[in-house]
């Protein structure tokens, strides 16, 4: 017995045999075969049940494709012998049907030595003059091969396709996972960093100065960030579950200022320049600079608190280039460019966008830069986006 790969629709091979047996029922009845039975009988049996039982035996097993032809051959072969009074005989279809089906089901070296044969078997009966209108079943044969064999050719298009589509769908989750975990990281690593120099200076003020108040309001701020760094978590993690998203909107260049002033409240000096129009960004775009602008402040805070920092924001007609500095303490190693979980999503995110990042040290001491294409259509004047139908 062989395995099966063809998994074709019940209706095809239902069709096809069904065919089988009114053919090979037909064959039989021209050669007054059925009373009293005898070997036509037998054989228009064997050409009507072989392939119907081959295909029966369990799921996904089948009689072998080389050794059903010979037997529905040789059968169809007995059939030829005995010609019938009609002017058309049934017997050569018997052959038509088998090449077919063997075509849809077999490998192209079987199915080729099956249409062979039969050609073989039909010309010689041609030649011996016990076949009329050979011409006719000869080409039936060859257009059963045909059918049989563009069947086959769709249904591999059709596993491929499957295949190929499971592979987008992981590549997809994959994608998405790979998004998620940037989403959480650069939530966690802000509100960390943020709510470390807020306790920083809480605890500064209580041990320098002795100001309760000034430390309540850095841990007022403290509490404010890491309740506003759970709820950003809870949204993006939701992203996982099934259900409907929220409805808060994704963060993008208009809520830079807000971040600058979160840095700067927790003592981190940012100066932030904005030059164009914030219109032209893209949402993408703009939650792309923003993750990045934060994940850049957020690395400043940890390996160089209280440095200065610059922050520059050019929109340009094609592209948003964004532009961090910060000076590094003598004794700070500045992270390697080439590592850290951080650095990385940074890059990733400016190439989802089609733009590109460099990070590393410079003249001043570190130094962030990130350019990123617009789409055409985004650049407009800001007037044509507020007049009817332009926008």
């Amino acid at each position: 017995m062989a395995e099966s790969d063809y998994d074709y629709p019940l209706g095809v091979p239902l069709f096809a045999h069904i065919g089988g047996v009114v053919v090979a029922g037909a064959a039989v009845a021209q050669r007054n075969g059925f009373v009293p039975p005898g070997w036509i009988l037998l054989c228009g049996l064997v050409a009507a049940v072989t392939p119907v039982l081959g295909d029966m035996i369990r799921p996904g097993v089948v009689l072998p494709r080389p050794l059903l032809a010979v037997v529905v051959t040789a059968a169809a072969s007995l059939l030829l012998l005995q010609q019938p009074d009609t002017a058309f005989d049934f017997a050569p279809l018997i052959l038509v049907i088998l090449t077919g089906e063997v075509a849809a089901t077999a490998t192209l070296t079987v199915s080729v030595a099956t249409l062979f044969g039969t050609l073989a078997v039909l010309s010689g009966f041609a030649l011996a003059g016990r076949l009329d209108g050979a011409q006719y079943a000869l080409a039936g044969v060859v257009l059963g091969w045909a059918l049989g064999h563009l069947m086959l050719t769709q249904l591999r298009l059709l596993h491929q396709e499957r295949a190929s589509q499971t592979i987008q769908a992981e590549q997809a989750a994959t994608r998405e996972r790979q998004r998620i975990a940037r989403e959480v990281h650069d939530v966690i690593a802000h509100s960390l960093s943020i709510t470390l120099l807020h306790l920083t200076a809480a605890r500064r003020a209580l041990e320098q100065d002795r100001d309760v108040d000034d430390a309540v309001d850095a841990l007022s701020d403290a509490e404010r960030l890491g309740r506003q760094a759970m709820a950003d978590i809870r949204r993006t993690v939701g992203l996982l579950d099934v259900g409907p998203a929220g409805t808060r909107p994704e963060p993008g260049v208009g809520d830079l200022p807000g971040l600058i002033d979160d840095f700067r409240r927790a003592g981190l000096p940012v100066t932030f320049d904005l030059r164009g129009d914030l219109s032209a960004v893209t949402g993408a775009v703009g939650l792309g600079i923003y993750r990045i602008t934060q994940e850049s402040l957020a690395n400043v805070a940890k390996h160089a608190p209280g440095a200065s920092t610059d922050v520059r924001l050019a929109i340009a007609t094609d592209s948003a280039t964004l532009t961090i500095r910060n000076p590094t303490p003598d004794a700070v190693t500045p992270p390697d460019g080439s590592t850290g979980s951080g650095l990385r999503g940074m890059r990733e995110r400016a190439a989802l966008l089609g733009g590109r990042l460099r990070a590393g040290p410079d003249v001043a001491g570190w130094s962030v830069h990130a350019a990123v294409p617009l789409p055409r259509d985004s650049c407009r004047p800001a007037i044509l986006r507020h007049l009817p139908g332009l926008s």
